[in-house]
Protein backbone atom coordinates (compact mmCIF):
# COMPACT_ATOMS: atom_id res chain seq x y z
CA UNK A 1 0.00 0.00 0.00
CA UNK A 2 1.29 3.55 -0.99
CA UNK A 3 1.57 5.49 2.13
CA UNK A 4 1.07 9.25 2.94
CA UNK A 5 4.61 11.23 1.78
CA UNK A 6 6.58 8.28 0.27
CA UNK A 7 6.10 10.08 -2.91
CA UNK A 8 5.86 6.43 -5.13
CA UNK A 9 3.55 6.80 -7.55
CA UNK A 10 2.07 4.69 -10.34
CA UNK A 11 2.30 6.15 -14.01
CA UNK A 12 -0.17 5.62 -16.94
CA UNK A 13 2.18 2.83 -18.57
CA UNK A 14 1.65 0.56 -15.55
CA UNK A 15 5.45 1.45 -14.13
CA UNK A 16 6.35 2.66 -10.58
CA UNK A 17 7.97 6.06 -10.48
CA UNK A 18 9.77 7.64 -7.25
CA UNK A 19 10.87 10.92 -6.20
CA UNK A 20 13.30 12.16 -3.82
CA UNK A 21 14.65 15.76 -2.88
CA UNK A 22 18.08 15.31 -5.36
CA UNK A 23 19.60 19.50 -3.99
CA UNK A 24 17.89 22.07 -2.99
CA UNK A 25 19.39 26.06 -2.97
CA UNK A 26 19.61 28.43 0.07
CA UNK A 27 16.53 29.78 -2.18
CA UNK A 28 14.55 26.98 -1.49
CA UNK A 29 14.61 25.97 -5.45
CA UNK A 30 14.42 22.08 -5.63
CA UNK A 31 15.81 20.09 -7.96
CA UNK A 32 14.57 15.78 -8.05
CA UNK A 33 15.69 12.74 -8.92
CA UNK A 34 13.42 9.93 -10.50
CA UNK A 35 13.63 6.22 -10.07
CA UNK A 36 11.42 4.02 -12.03
CA UNK A 37 10.61 -0.05 -11.93
CA UNK A 38 7.81 -2.69 -12.50
CA UNK A 39 6.88 -3.44 -8.72
CA UNK A 40 6.20 -1.01 -5.70
CA UNK A 41 8.27 -2.63 -3.31
CA UNK A 42 11.21 -2.75 -5.82
CA UNK A 43 10.97 1.26 -6.14
CA UNK A 44 10.46 2.09 -2.62
CA UNK A 45 13.98 -0.04 -1.83
CA UNK A 46 16.00 1.59 -4.45
CA UNK A 47 14.34 5.15 -3.65
CA UNK A 48 15.24 5.15 0.66
CA UNK A 49 18.83 3.71 -0.81
CA UNK A 50 19.36 6.78 -2.87
CA UNK A 51 17.53 9.10 -0.13
CA UNK A 52 20.47 7.80 2.41
CA UNK A 53 22.84 8.06 0.08
CA UNK A 54 22.15 11.87 -0.78
CA UNK A 55 21.55 12.36 2.91
CA UNK A 56 25.03 11.17 3.28
CA UNK A 57 25.88 13.43 0.74
CA UNK A 58 24.39 16.84 1.97
CA UNK A 59 25.66 16.13 5.66
CA UNK A 60 29.13 17.89 4.39
CA UNK A 61 27.54 21.00 3.67
CA UNK A 62 27.81 23.91 6.60
CA UNK A 63 24.61 26.44 6.38
CA UNK A 64 25.99 29.15 8.76
CA UNK A 65 22.76 31.23 7.71
CA UNK A 66 20.45 32.42 10.76
CA UNK A 67 17.71 29.86 11.57
CA UNK A 68 15.24 32.60 12.18
CA UNK A 69 15.82 33.23 7.96
CA UNK A 70 15.56 30.01 7.14
CA UNK A 71 12.12 29.62 9.35
CA UNK A 72 10.88 33.12 7.37
CA UNK A 73 11.59 31.47 3.79
CA UNK A 74 10.17 28.07 4.82
CA UNK A 75 7.04 30.23 6.30
CA UNK A 76 6.69 32.13 2.32
CA UNK A 77 7.56 29.35 -0.01
CA UNK A 78 6.29 25.86 1.74
CA UNK A 79 3.81 26.62 4.54
CA UNK A 80 1.77 29.13 2.54
CA UNK A 81 1.17 26.91 -0.24
CA UNK A 82 -0.15 24.11 2.32
CA UNK A 83 -2.70 25.43 4.37
CA UNK A 84 -5.52 27.59 4.21
CA UNK A 85 -5.10 32.03 4.27
CA UNK A 86 -6.85 32.07 7.96
CA UNK A 87 -4.72 28.68 8.88
CA UNK A 88 -1.71 31.02 7.53
CA UNK A 89 -2.61 33.90 9.06
CA UNK A 90 -2.71 32.11 12.34
CA UNK A 91 0.69 30.43 12.06
CA UNK A 92 2.38 33.82 11.08
CA UNK A 93 1.33 35.27 14.31
CA UNK A 94 2.39 32.51 15.74
CA UNK A 95 5.76 32.34 14.23
CA UNK A 96 6.28 36.13 14.71
CA UNK A 97 5.09 36.02 18.49
CA UNK A 98 7.28 33.04 19.66
CA UNK A 99 9.53 31.43 17.17
CA UNK A 100 11.57 34.89 15.43
CA UNK A 101 12.11 36.20 18.80
CA UNK A 102 13.54 33.25 20.59
CA UNK A 103 15.51 32.06 17.85
CA UNK A 104 16.51 35.20 16.92
CA UNK A 105 20.29 35.42 16.25
CA UNK A 106 21.11 32.04 16.40
CA UNK A 107 22.89 30.15 13.58
CA UNK A 108 21.77 27.27 11.92
CA UNK A 109 24.69 25.39 12.50
CA UNK A 110 24.01 25.72 16.29
CA UNK A 111 20.41 24.48 16.59
CA UNK A 112 20.77 21.12 18.25
CA UNK A 113 18.48 18.99 20.77
CA UNK A 114 19.20 21.26 23.82
CA UNK A 115 18.45 24.47 22.30
CA UNK A 116 15.11 23.01 21.01
CA UNK A 117 14.26 21.65 24.43
CA UNK A 118 15.46 24.39 26.02
CA UNK A 119 12.71 26.25 23.65
CA UNK A 120 9.63 24.50 24.91
CA UNK A 121 10.59 24.71 28.44
CA UNK A 122 10.55 28.50 27.76
CA UNK A 123 7.63 28.43 26.32
CA UNK A 124 6.10 26.29 29.46
CA UNK A 125 7.44 28.83 31.73
CA UNK A 126 5.21 31.61 29.58
CA UNK A 127 2.34 29.74 30.71
CA UNK A 128 1.09 28.54 27.67
CA UNK A 129 -1.26 25.68 27.03
CA UNK A 130 0.24 22.41 26.41
CA UNK A 131 -1.66 22.44 23.33
CA UNK A 132 -0.60 25.95 22.30
CA UNK A 133 2.98 24.56 22.82
CA UNK A 134 2.22 21.60 20.80
CA UNK A 135 1.35 23.42 17.81
CA UNK A 136 4.19 25.80 17.91
CA UNK A 137 6.83 22.70 18.22
CA UNK A 138 4.90 20.96 14.95
CA UNK A 139 5.25 24.13 13.05
CA UNK A 140 9.19 23.89 14.18
CA UNK A 141 9.49 20.15 13.42
CA UNK A 142 7.70 20.66 10.10
CA UNK A 143 10.76 24.02 9.08
CA UNK A 144 13.89 21.63 10.10
CA UNK A 145 12.25 18.22 8.30
CA UNK A 146 12.75 20.54 5.24
CA UNK A 147 16.21 21.95 6.22
CA UNK A 148 17.33 18.67 7.10
CA UNK A 149 15.69 17.45 3.61
CA UNK A 150 18.55 20.05 2.11
CA UNK A 151 21.26 19.10 4.13
CA UNK A 152 21.56 22.24 6.53
CA UNK A 153 20.61 20.22 9.82
CA UNK A 154 21.91 16.60 11.42
CA UNK A 155 18.56 14.52 11.35
CA UNK A 156 15.78 13.65 14.24
CA UNK A 157 17.05 16.54 16.04
CA UNK A 158 13.70 17.32 16.99
CA UNK A 159 13.26 13.20 18.36
CA UNK A 160 12.73 12.79 21.81
CA UNK A 161 11.75 16.20 22.46
CA UNK A 162 9.74 16.10 26.28
CA UNK A 163 6.47 17.94 25.30
CA UNK A 164 4.05 19.42 27.79
CA UNK A 165 1.49 16.73 29.28
CA UNK A 166 -2.16 18.08 28.32
CA UNK A 167 -3.69 19.30 30.97
CA UNK A 168 -7.89 19.11 31.26
CA UNK A 169 -9.43 22.39 31.52
CA UNK A 170 -13.00 22.35 32.56
CA UNK A 171 -15.37 24.20 30.25
CA UNK A 172 -17.09 27.29 31.20
CA UNK A 173 -20.69 26.56 31.05
CA UNK A 174 -23.34 28.93 31.92
CA UNK A 175 -25.97 27.54 35.05
CA UNK A 176 -30.01 27.14 33.49
CA UNK A 177 -30.78 30.22 35.63
CA UNK A 178 -27.76 32.50 34.17
CA UNK A 179 -29.32 31.41 30.94
CA UNK A 180 -32.55 32.42 31.43
CA UNK A 181 -31.26 36.12 32.33
CA UNK A 182 -29.04 36.10 29.64
CA UNK A 183 -32.15 35.56 27.23
CA UNK A 184 -34.47 37.66 29.02
CA UNK A 185 -31.95 40.60 27.55
CA UNK A 186 -31.15 38.58 24.36
CA UNK A 187 -35.05 38.53 23.34
CA UNK A 188 -35.72 42.23 23.81
CA UNK A 189 -33.44 42.83 20.72
CA UNK A 190 -35.16 43.94 17.50
CA UNK A 191 -33.12 42.39 15.13
CA UNK A 192 -31.68 37.93 14.91
CA UNK A 193 -29.58 37.60 18.45
CA UNK A 194 -26.52 35.94 17.77
CA UNK A 195 -26.62 34.65 21.49
CA UNK A 196 -29.45 32.66 20.80
CA UNK A 197 -28.05 30.87 18.12
CA UNK A 198 -25.43 29.99 20.09
CA UNK A 199 -28.03 28.26 23.04
CA UNK A 200 -30.04 26.83 20.71
CA UNK A 201 -27.80 25.61 18.18
CA UNK A 202 -23.74 25.52 19.45
CA UNK A 203 -22.75 26.92 16.49
CA UNK A 204 -19.30 29.21 16.55
CA UNK A 205 -19.01 32.80 16.56
CA UNK A 206 -17.66 33.00 12.36
CA UNK A 207 -20.32 29.88 11.24
CA UNK A 208 -23.13 32.73 12.96
CA UNK A 209 -21.48 35.91 11.65
CA UNK A 210 -21.85 34.18 7.92
CA UNK A 211 -25.21 32.51 8.13
CA UNK A 212 -27.58 33.30 5.64
CA UNK A 213 -31.26 33.02 5.44
CA UNK A 214 -31.03 30.52 2.18
CA UNK A 215 -28.85 28.52 4.73
CA UNK A 216 -32.10 27.64 6.74
CA UNK A 217 -34.02 25.20 5.17
CA UNK A 218 -37.47 26.06 7.26
CA UNK A 219 -39.59 23.07 5.76
CA UNK A 220 -37.05 20.62 6.50
CA UNK A 221 -36.26 21.96 9.61
CA UNK A 222 -32.17 21.97 9.47
CA UNK A 223 -29.56 24.39 9.39
CA UNK A 224 -26.94 23.94 7.14
CA UNK A 225 -23.56 25.26 7.84
CA UNK A 226 -21.85 26.32 4.47
CA UNK A 227 -19.58 29.29 5.55
CA UNK A 228 -17.50 30.81 8.52
CA UNK A 229 -16.13 33.91 8.64
CA UNK A 230 -12.44 35.04 9.86
CA UNK A 231 -10.66 37.96 10.28
CA UNK A 232 -6.98 37.54 8.97
CA UNK A 233 -3.66 39.49 9.12
CA UNK A 234 -2.79 41.05 5.38
CA UNK A 235 0.75 40.38 5.79
CA UNK A 236 3.64 39.12 7.72
CA UNK A 237 4.96 42.90 8.55
CA UNK A 238 4.70 44.28 12.28
CA UNK A 239 1.80 46.49 13.00
CA UNK A 240 -0.08 44.54 10.31
CA UNK A 241 -3.80 45.41 9.37
CA UNK A 242 -6.26 43.09 9.36
CA UNK A 243 -9.18 42.00 7.16
CA UNK A 244 -12.30 39.63 6.90
CA UNK A 245 -11.99 36.73 5.09
CA UNK A 246 -15.67 34.99 4.20
CA UNK A 247 -14.46 31.36 3.64
CA UNK A 248 -15.39 27.51 4.20
CA UNK A 249 -16.03 25.81 7.51
CA UNK A 250 -12.49 25.39 9.64
CA UNK A 251 -12.56 20.97 8.71
CA UNK A 252 -14.54 18.97 6.51
CA UNK A 253 -16.96 17.71 9.74
CA UNK A 254 -17.76 21.71 10.61
CA UNK A 255 -19.49 21.47 6.85
CA UNK A 256 -22.43 20.07 8.44
CA UNK A 257 -26.40 20.22 9.42
CA UNK A 258 -28.10 21.15 12.22
CA UNK A 259 -31.94 20.27 13.49
CA UNK A 260 -33.68 23.37 13.88
CA UNK A 261 -35.99 23.25 17.08
CA UNK A 262 -39.60 24.18 17.27
CA UNK A 263 -39.01 27.83 19.36
CA UNK A 264 -35.49 28.72 17.59
CA UNK A 265 -37.77 27.93 14.04
CA UNK A 266 -40.40 30.35 15.24
CA UNK A 267 -37.79 32.86 16.36
CA UNK A 268 -36.02 32.69 13.31
CA UNK A 269 -38.88 33.30 11.12
CA UNK A 270 -40.21 36.33 13.08
CA UNK A 271 -36.48 37.96 12.40
CA UNK A 272 -36.61 36.85 8.66
CA UNK A 273 -39.74 38.59 8.43
CA UNK A 274 -37.65 42.00 9.58
CA UNK A 275 -35.08 40.91 7.94
CA UNK A 276 -33.67 43.55 4.95
CA UNK A 277 -30.74 41.49 4.26
CA UNK A 278 -29.69 38.06 3.19
CA UNK A 279 -27.42 37.41 6.48
CA UNK A 280 -29.19 36.26 9.60
CA UNK A 281 -27.18 38.58 12.39
CA UNK A 282 -26.97 41.54 10.53
CA UNK A 283 -26.82 45.75 10.82
CA UNK A 284 -29.23 47.73 8.23
CA UNK A 285 -29.37 44.48 5.68
CA UNK A 286 -25.50 44.37 6.41
CA UNK A 287 -23.34 40.91 7.99
CA UNK A 288 -22.05 41.49 11.53
CA UNK A 289 -18.68 40.42 12.10
CA UNK A 290 -17.46 38.44 15.05
CA UNK A 291 -15.55 40.61 16.83
CA UNK A 292 -18.55 43.14 16.39
CA UNK A 293 -20.88 39.87 18.11
CA UNK A 294 -18.82 39.73 20.47
CA UNK A 295 -19.02 43.26 21.30
CA UNK A 296 -22.56 43.11 21.36
CA UNK A 297 -22.15 40.30 23.83
CA UNK A 298 -20.35 41.74 26.13
CA UNK A 299 -23.08 44.74 26.97
CA UNK A 300 -25.57 41.76 26.81
CA UNK A 301 -24.12 39.72 29.71
CA UNK A 302 -23.57 43.42 31.46
CA UNK A 303 -27.34 44.17 31.15
CA UNK A 304 -27.73 40.80 32.51
CA UNK A 305 -26.01 40.95 35.21
CA UNK A 306 -23.39 38.20 34.29
CA UNK A 307 -20.30 37.73 34.82
CA UNK A 308 -17.72 38.40 32.19
CA UNK A 309 -17.15 35.08 29.97
CA UNK A 310 -16.55 34.45 26.09
CA UNK A 311 -18.87 34.28 23.79
CA UNK A 312 -17.70 30.67 23.00
CA UNK A 313 -19.21 29.62 26.73
CA UNK A 314 -22.22 30.00 24.87
CA UNK A 315 -21.41 26.68 22.22
CA UNK A 316 -20.23 25.08 26.13
CA UNK A 317 -23.30 25.66 27.51
CA UNK A 318 -25.67 24.02 24.84
CA UNK A 319 -23.32 20.97 24.88
CA UNK A 320 -24.12 21.41 28.82
CA UNK A 321 -27.64 21.33 28.10
CA UNK A 322 -27.85 18.42 25.49
CA UNK A 323 -26.03 15.98 27.71
CA UNK A 324 -28.16 17.13 31.12
CA UNK A 325 -31.33 16.36 28.62
CA UNK A 326 -29.79 12.45 27.87
CA UNK A 327 -28.00 12.88 24.65
CA UNK A 328 -25.85 10.52 23.49
CA UNK A 329 -22.00 11.62 22.93
CA UNK A 330 -21.68 10.70 19.33
CA UNK A 331 -24.51 12.99 18.42
CA UNK A 332 -23.90 16.23 20.32
CA UNK A 333 -19.89 15.69 18.80
CA UNK A 334 -21.70 15.62 15.17
CA UNK A 335 -23.67 18.20 16.40
CA UNK A 336 -20.66 20.47 17.27
CA UNK A 337 -18.46 19.64 14.28
CA UNK A 338 -16.30 17.87 15.96
CA UNK A 339 -13.29 15.80 14.21
CA UNK A 340 -13.71 12.90 16.22
CA UNK A 341 -15.84 11.60 19.24
CA UNK A 342 -12.93 11.62 21.37
CA UNK A 343 -12.50 15.63 21.19
CA UNK A 344 -16.00 15.70 22.62
CA UNK A 345 -15.56 13.27 25.26
CA UNK A 346 -12.21 15.00 26.18
CA UNK A 347 -13.85 18.06 26.53
CA UNK A 348 -17.14 17.61 28.04
CA UNK A 349 -16.12 14.63 30.49
CA UNK A 350 -16.89 16.63 33.62
CA UNK A 351 -20.23 17.79 32.25
CA UNK A 352 -20.88 14.04 31.68
CA UNK A 353 -20.91 13.09 35.38
CA UNK A 354 -25.02 13.41 35.72
CA UNK A 355 -25.23 10.88 33.02
CA UNK A 356 -22.60 8.45 34.68
CA UNK A 357 -24.61 8.69 38.27
CA UNK A 358 -27.63 7.96 35.96
CA UNK A 359 -25.65 4.72 34.92
CA UNK A 360 -24.22 3.24 37.83
CA UNK A 361 -27.90 3.83 39.17
CA UNK A 362 -29.40 1.90 36.73
CA UNK A 363 -26.88 -0.88 37.23
CA UNK A 364 -27.16 -0.58 40.99
CA UNK A 365 -31.15 -1.28 41.04
CA UNK A 366 -30.23 -5.06 39.59
CA UNK A 367 -28.38 -5.49 43.14
CA UNK A 368 -29.36 -8.82 44.04
CA UNK A 369 -32.07 -9.30 46.69
CA UNK A 370 -31.05 -12.89 47.60
CA UNK A 371 -28.23 -11.70 49.93
CA UNK A 372 -30.70 -10.83 52.45
CA UNK A 373 -33.24 -13.68 51.63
Amino acid sequence: MVKKGENIYKRKDGRWEGRYVKQRNLEGKIKYGYVYGKKYNEVKKRLLHLKASTRREKSNITYNGLFSDWFLLWMNQYLKKEVKVTTYSIYSNMIHNYMIPYFGKMKMSQLGKKEIQDFIYSLEERNLSSGYIKNLFNLLQKSIKEAEEAGYLDLNITKNIVLPKNKSNSVKALSISEQHQLEKVAFQLSECSATILALYSGMRIGEISGLKWGDIDFENDVIQIKRTVYRVTKSNQQNEKTTLIEGSPKSQSSQRIIPLSKNLKNYLLEKKGVSTGEYVVAYKGKRVEPRTINYRFKTILKNACIKDIHFHSLRHTFATRCLEQGADITSLSRLLGHNSVKLTLDTYTDSMLENRRAVISAVDSLWSTTKNS
